[in-house]
């Protein structure tokens, strides 16, 4: 008897491609969250779900920030047939010249590919103009100047933000949640659960986490009262409040105040808030291009004096030192 031919098993579905285009001094703990997330997500499912791609602005071998070289598949130009193209910033990508890059990312908006970054990477997505009506996120350090710049974008700080095609995520190991929930909604959450305990990652963190540390965290403190005025600070570094307004809102004395950071922090309240507020004015002056005298007084000082002043004796060099890369030592010979 003739037999029957068995079925054929239907096609196995094209794998998810996702290009990652490094930038120069790209974060690699970003990067390599994101890839290594779905890679597992194929180990552990026995199906290629996921193919990737790396690509250069030249298709040479480019630099993370750690100073590891990569070498890529291709040149961003290359780019095309990827379902997902993931921007992997880092150190510096707002003064990095990307033109051909954010040329690339808006042929590829035009052809319906989903656009992604991580770490830095959005300010090559908002600069293409690829970011209008969508919202985003950035890592913390890089917020306020992000929103400097792009003052009319949505920008949160989400660990991550999927807005239909626009993915973004702060970076570091926030990288690895947004792949998860990618592999969640490609794959089940089975194979999601799965690869989270090959990272070691012990859950998957939603979207609307926070990205730092609670500042009882790092501050390395938990007197009530210490925390809000500490919280108040640095929301209220423009316009600062006075010591006494700050012990007020918790029910003590200035006196009080004083003792209590003193006694947890070793130092006073006028030299933690003068400290936030520098740190701050730091971040803007390597991150923005905002003139020295508006980083002074986003950051609460009356005038380029007192700010060039404050920022000297605490960081050993002033703004305009700062923003040429100018180090300490570098200005000791210089005087000498």
């Amino acid at each position: 008897m003739p037999q029957t031919p068995s079925p054929q098993a239907p096609p196995a579905a094209a794998p998810f491609h996702v290009a990652f285009a490094l930038a120069p001094r790209f974060s690699m703990i970003a990067f390599a969250s994101a890839v290594e997330t779905l890679r597992l997500a194929n180990r552990v499912s026995g199906v290629e779900s996921f193919s990737w791609s790396l690509h250069s602005p030249d298709a040479g071998p480019v630099k993370a920030s750690n100073g590891v070289a990569v070498a890529p598949d291709g040149s961003y130009a290359d780019m095309g047939g990827a379902a997902l193209a993931i921007v992997c910033g880092g150190i510096d990508i707002q003064k990095i010249d990307l033109p051909p890059l954010m040329a690339r990312l808006r042929k590829l908006a035009t052809q319906g590919v989903a656009l992604g970054a991580v770490c830095t990477g959005t300010y090559a997505l908002a600069r293409a103009g690829l970011l209008k009506g969508y919202r985003s996120t950035i890592h913390w350090e890089n917020f306020d100047s992000f929103r400097e710049e792009f003052p009319s974008l949505t920008v949160t700080q989400e660990l991550y933000e999927i807005d239909r095609n626009r993915y973004t995520c702060a970076g570091g190991t926030a990288a690895i949640d947004m792949m998860l929930h990618v592999i969640a909604t490609r794959c089940d959450a089975r194979v999601a659960a799965l690869v989270t305990d090959e990272l070691i990652h012990h859950r998957m963190r939603e979207a609307n986490e926070r990205q730092r540390m609670e500042l009882r965290s790092r501050l390395g403190v938990a007197h009530p009262k210490l925390l809000a005025v500490a919280a108040e600070m640095e929301k209220r570094l423009e316009r600062p409040s006075s010591c006494a307004q700050l012990a007020r809102a918790v029910s003590l004395s200035p006196r009080q105040l004083e003792r209590l950071f003193q006694k947890y922090l070793d130092t006073t309240p006028t030299r933690h808030y003068l400290t936030v507020r520098l740190e701050r004015a730091r971040q803007l002056l390597l991150q923005t291009s905002l003139p020295i005298l508006s980083v002074g007084i986003a950051c609460g000082f009356v005038s380029a004096s007192h700010f060039s002043k404050c920022y000297s004796e605490h960081f050993k060099r002033t703004p305009s030192e700062e923003r040429r890369g100018k180090k300490p030592a570098e200005r000791v010979m210089a005087l000498a």
